[in-house]
């Protein structure tokens, strides 16, 4: 029996490190949210100054993430060229800062940030997912 791969706590951890060091790199405050393959948190942290809003926002960009299995830049480049349906699909976040993470062609969870500007929440999204790589 093969089993699929997962993302561990441990995983988690390395994923939100590596975001946080390129936030703390730009002087960025942010909050790093990482949900298993079913779209539930399994890791948060927040920068002591970054305004509360900012958990949700964080977290529901990498739920969509997982949900639709693509980075939330897709749905914000649909919206702002006119496709306008994606306003209204349940659990789509049209704002840059959610990544799928992937390990072996699957899926196996998100990682959200929320906290800056929508590209400056994507670049530290990326950066937190290039962690995962081998």
């Amino acid at each position: 029996m093969t089993g699929k791969p997962i993302l561990t706590l441990a995983d988690a951890k390395r994923i939100a490190a590596a975001a946080e060091a390129e936030a703390a790199r730009n002087d960025w405050r942010v909050v790093i949210a990482v949900v298993d393959d079913g779209g539930h948190l399994l890791y948060l942290q927040r920068s002591h100054d970054t305004q509360f809003g900012s958990v949700e926002t964080a977290t529901m960009k990498a739920h969509a993430a997982v949900a639709f299995q693509r980075p939330t830049k897709a749905s914000e480049e649909a919206v702002l060229s006119g496709r306008l349906i994606h306003l209204a699909l349940p659990g789509v976040i049209p704002a840059e800062g959610g990544v799928p993470l992937v390990r072996d062609g699957v899926v196996i969870g998100g990682l959200g940030v929320s906290g800056v500007r929508s590209a400056q929440d994507g670049q530290i999204a990326n950066a937190g997912a290039a962690a995962l790589a081998p």
